[in-house]
């Protein structure tokens, strides 16, 4: 079943790829900024192991010096890359260097400088710029995530190019729900930049929300994406909504106007989902920036942001009664609280036409997390009310890793399906396939 499925195109309906990278078609620099310092899957467990952020030459938001020698980085990484036995990110990082370099011997402190030499000179030749990788990787569509006042001139830029390679935006707007944080007021000026006037009320706010998913989607975007802590949902009455935009405006917004603000947001995205026809998919579950320190010197997406307990059932409720019992609606739910597998979310997904579920992700896209996730799953709501797999990574050269390892894994737990008479051959190849290729296409209406 893996030698059926290993060779198909890659579906990437949902990651962080710099879509720079690919419009500039430039030559990646070196390993270190290539493979390090992109993947907080590394940067935390490095972190967790007292290796600083400096060290490692991640950029301060105060401008303080930080290690500026690639090599050295390189050569620190080598000298923890034990740390990564048994998780994930090793299981990837071997992948990457053996399948994509073609590096040969372990990386360790003894093999560090031959390992950057040979990566180094690989990456100065043209089968290892971005493109042709993004070509030989088999990618048939990769989807980045992009703010809602992106005027996406990187994607532009690649159509413009003339190169085959798809590449399409995702809206992500949680900057603009997020009413009560200080950085709200910039990224609602910047919403209005992009419109051409600035935005002053409620309805102004949501037509040019309209108007930005409908930009989005004139250049490939499929789907939208929506980070919050807890999924809740419900609509605000009368001009309740118009009032905490006016108090936000103010600065005059707590975290509870903020918690219902958000709430009725995500009813007028699923709302406008019907409308434009947009995937929409819900990551819940994440508490960002645990790590205050870490975020004041370096920013967001340096390994610290840590699961929470997440409620699905009761939350959601508003959102799928009002919606949810209409197949127009594509809503693809994430989590990071494994516990919520069996107990609600295979339950609204085996009951609701509209709700798939996202693969396991983040600390639960590994060997183990993927066998839990499909045990957990598949029972009550099957594989087909799943969104097949998708790698959320910003780490470009990881993602024929993160995709080999999920085509490894779902076929081992058909194949033990196969071998336990739950299901026959013919049926297991068709489902590794699903998993591997054909769900994602469909979830994404790609």
């Amino acid at each position: 079943m893996y030698d059926a499925t290993r060779g198909l195109p890659l579906i990437s309906p949902h990651g962080h790829v710099d879509p720079r990278i690919l419009a500039d078609n430039a030559p990646f620099p070196e390993p270190a900024s290539l493979i390090v310092k992109t993947d907080h899957y590394i940067l935390r467990l490095l972190y967790a192991h007292g290796v600083s952020l400096e060290a490692l030459g991640i950029p301060r938001k105060d401008g303080a010096p930080v290690e500026a020698d690639p090599l050295r980085v390189w050569r620190l990484f080598a000298q923890h890359y034990h740390l990564f036995r048994g998780t994930p990110t090793g299981a990837w990082l071997d992948y990457e260097l053996c399948e994509v370099f073609g590096v040969g011997e372990r990386l360790s402190a003894g093999t560090a400088e031959r390992t950057y030499d040979a990566i180094c000179e690989k990456l100065q030749s043209p089968e290892f710029r971005p493109r042709a990788l993004f070509e030989r990787f088999n990618v048939e569509v990769l989807a980045t995530t992009d703010v809602a006042s992106d005027m996406l001139e990187h994607h532009r830029a690649i159509r413009a190019s003339g190169w085959k390679g798809r590449v399409i935006p995702t809206f992500r707007p949680d900057a603009l729900f997020q009413i009560a944080a200080p950085g709200w007021p910039r990224a609602l000026d910047a919403l209005g930049r992009a419109d051409g006037k600035p935005v002053r009320d409620y309805l102004g706010f949501m037509r040019v929300l309209a108007d930005r998913r409908a930009y989005f989607k004139s250049l490939g975007a499929t789907a939208t994406d929506h980070a919050v802590l807890e999924p809740v949902t419900g609509a605000l009455e009368g001009d309740e909504a118009e009032r905490l935009f006016q108090q936000a405006y103010q600065g005059e917004v707590t975290l509870a106007d903020e918690r219902r603000f958000t709430a009725h947001l995500l009813m007028e995205m699923a709302r406008l989902s019907l409308e434009d026809g947009l995937t929409m998919q819900i990551h819940a579950g994440a508490l960002r920036d645990h790590n205050r320190l870490v975020f004041e010197r370096f920013g967001p997406d340096r390994g610290a942001d840590i699961p929470v307990a997440t409620e699905f059932t009761r939350n959601l409720r508003p959102l799928l009664n009002a919606y949810g019992n209409d197949p127009r609606l594509t809503l693809v739910l994430f989590t990071l609280d494994e516990s919520t597998y069996s107990r609600e979310l295979a339950p609204l997904a085996g009951h609701y036409p509209a709700v798939r579920l996202g693969p396991p992700w983040w600390f639960f896209d590994s060997m183990e997390g993927m066998r839990r996730f499909r045990e957990r799953t598949t029972e009550t709501a099957g594989i087909y009310k799943t969104a097949g797999f998708n790698d959320d990574t910003r780490a470009f050269c990881s993602i024929p890793a993160r995709h080999d390892l999920a085509r490894r894994m779902d076929a081992n737990y058909l194949a033990g399906l196969v071998a336990r008479h739950v299901i026959d051959e013919r049926d297991a190849r068709d489902m590794a396939r699903a998993l591997a290729y054909d769900l994602a296409k469909q979830t994404y209406h790609l």
